[in-house]
């Protein structure tokens, strides 16, 4: 990784904020409704984390892919979970899934061994 996970998680904040509070209303909305949607319902907060780590795969952001690893780890998803999730997004998504896997693994191993 270019980053650490604690540079990574700034970042976000960082700039999450400085999006939030620049004014302009609608990005208050859009972030509104994107963060219920990972709340626990009928599903799981670790099942619509894993969720959007698979879409994210698919979808070719690693910067999504660092925050569902980050996010399904802290929602209690195991090492076993998270492979499953992924192998779902290499078979939806195809070979062009696996520069983003090895991604994802060097993400989990590292998010994995803060928690060590």
């Amino acid at each position: 990784m270019k980053k650490t996970t604690t540079e990574t998680r700034k970042y976000r904040t960082d700039m999450n904020d400085k999006i939030l509070n620049s004014g302009f209303r609608d990005f208050n909305k859009f972030f509104a409704l994107d963060n219920k949607a990972y709340i626990d319902g009928a599903l799981p907060a670790k099942t619509k984390e894993l969720m959007g780590l698979v879409a994210s795969a698919v979808l070719r952001c690693n910067d999504c892919i660092f925050y569902h690893i980050d996010r399904a780890i802290q929602e209690g998803a195991s090492r076993e979970e998270l492979y499953e999730s992924l192998n779902i997004a290499l078979i939806v998504g195809g070979s062009i899934v696996i520069p983003h896997l090895r991604y994802a693994f060097e993400v989990l191993d590292e998010i994995f061994s803060e928690i060590k």
